[in-house]
């Protein structure tokens, strides 16, 4: 799986960048006909709490999964979208059998 990340209007540092590809990883364990993975990275106004925003957008065969969540910071946000895709993974499986 292809997986790309794109950070709007600042640059992530390879910290975030690792820990982004390891959560999802994770995602590509589950579904193994996954062929690509956006992540884009922004933040919503910079002088507010909560304003980190993670966007996941999951190519599979026939169907793209999409999650968007807002936190105080990347990795929260980013570890939510996983979460939350994963509940999306497995209901397409349920689908797709």
């Amino acid at each position: 799986m292809n997986i790309t990340i794109n950070s709007v209007k600042f640059k992530a540092d390879e910290k975030l960048e690792k820990f982004v590809n390891d959560k999802v990883a994770k995602i590509e364990r589950l579904v193994d006909n996954a062929t690509k993975c956006e992540v884009t990275l922004k933040v919503d106004k910079p002088e507010s709490d909560n304003n980190k925003i993670a966007e996941i957008n999951l190519a599979l065969p026939g169907q793209n999964l999409f999650n968007s969540k807002q936190a105080n910071s990347f990795e929260e946000a980013v570890s939510d979208c996983v979460d939350t895709l994963k509940v999306q993974i497995d209901k397409y499986k349920e689908r797709y059998k």
